[in-house]
């Protein structure tokens, strides 16, 4: 195990009808700014669930941010944030509302130009305004870790960035709030999930014990409930089980003390901000080829997995990763994700420009190892067609 720093301090309050805990949460004398993403929030009386918990605080919304939360509509928040003097921000959505969200808070307080926050990942950090995250979408762990992704749609570019000080304050995760989600919606939150342990996980051993079996477990709890959350829509345990499954595979306690790889997640993003793909979808597409094209350097996490998650114990250690390989996309395929980018109507023609995103964006040594160059992006692009 390497040696680690471990820190989380977002409180989560977990279960049916914590809503109300908003009134605690929530400092009593503060200008609150809610930011969500369309009209779902206000159809299904989640808005008017968290308007009422907050009693009678001073409280503006803001809404419209997308599923790939743009620079432009978060600097819309910004200007918001200023002019009316906001002191609390609070997301009600999924990861891209709290991605946003996380963004907002850091600009509002920035003394330069926002979009450096981006281009330095968060590093320039030094300040940003408190807020906390009512979940309705299960999928990317932003709820509880202190990381984002933003696109500038102007230039066709989706950056990741990180900082302590973007930690929530508290989270809310009622299980029922995620009834009403479209099937799509709850299968790409899984998707998320189930790529967020592997990045963290299927790199090589690393005497962590701990950490290898927690995220096996989280894996093996995904391929159980995941069509599960499809079947039966309204089954509490099983929307609890995804919720917290989804917060646990990125709050930090999987990745602690083991080498990371992330070549799926940057590769995906490029994908995500040239042609528009779901997240989750560009995930689905390239986890496959990109652990067959690197299964060299991979193979005893890649056998480890097959055996310990899939249950395959026959054939030669090759036999045996391309079997799990295979197992994961066809697991990806029965939740209605398609794993091909012809799937997506894109084909050869598409590749060059992903390449040229990542060069210009210096995504050229990804990667545990940073071995992951242009070249075995093409490669594996042209293998998901």
């Amino acid at each position: 195990m390497q040696d680690f720093s471990f820190y989380n301090p977002t409180r989560i309050e977990f279960g049916a009808g914590k809503i109300a805990q908003l009134q605690q949460l929530v400092p009593s004398n503060a200008r609150v700014l809610i930011l969500f993403g369309g009209e779902s929030a206000m159809h299904n009386g989640t808005l008017d669930e968290v308007t009422a918990a907050l009693g009678n605080r001073e409280v503006q919304l803001f809404g419209g941010i997308e599923p790939n939360p743009s620079f432009e509509t978060l600097m819309q928040a910004v200007k918001v944030v200023k002019e009316q003097h906001i002191e609390f921000l609070l997301a009600v959505g999924g990861g891209s509302v709290i991605d946003g969200t996380k963004f907002v808070a850091a600009a509002a307080l920035y003394k330069g130009d926002a979009w450096d926050i981006l281009l330095q990942g968060g590093e320039n950090i030094s300040a940003a305004l408190p807020f906390g995250t009512v979940l309705t979408l299960p999928a990317t762990g932003s709820e509880m870790n202190k990381g984002a992704v933003i696109t500038r749609k102007s230039l066709q570019t989706k950056l990741p960035f990180s900082n302590e000080r973007l930690y929530p304050q508290f989270s809310i995760l009622d299980p029922i709030k995620t009834y009403t989600l479209p099937p799509k919606q709850v299968a790409n939150g899984v998707v998320d999930a189930f790529v967020h342990v592997m990045e963290q996980y299927l790199t090589y051993p690393a005497q962590a014990p701990v950490q290898d079996r927690f995220a096996e477990g989280l894996l093996q709890t995904l391929i159980e409930i995941g069509p599960k959350t499809l079947a039966e829509p309204q089954d509490y345990q099983t929307r609890a089980s995804l919720m917290w499954t989804a917060t646990l595979a990125l709050n930090g306690l999987i990745g602690a003390g083991v080498p990371q790889d992330w070549a799926t997640h940057m590769l995906g993003h490029e994908l995500t901000a040239l042609y528009n793909l779901d997240h989750a979808q560009t995930l689905a597409i390239i986890l496959p080829e990109m652990l067959r094209q690197r299964k060299t350097t991979k193979l005893d996490k890649l056998v480890q997995y097959a055996e310990r998650v899939w249950g395959i114990n026959q054939g030669s250690d090759d036999d045996k990763a391309e079997a799990a390989i295979e197992r994961t996309r066809e697991f990806f395929e029965s939740l209605g994700i398609k794993t091909r980018l012809s799937d997506y109507r894109l084909g050869s023609a598409h590749i060059e420009a992903v390449i040229h995103n990542l060069q210009r964006n210096d995504m050229t040594a990804l990667g545990e190892h940073g071995d992951v160059t242009p070249a075995v992006c093409r490669q594996v692009l042209k293998a998901s067609l």
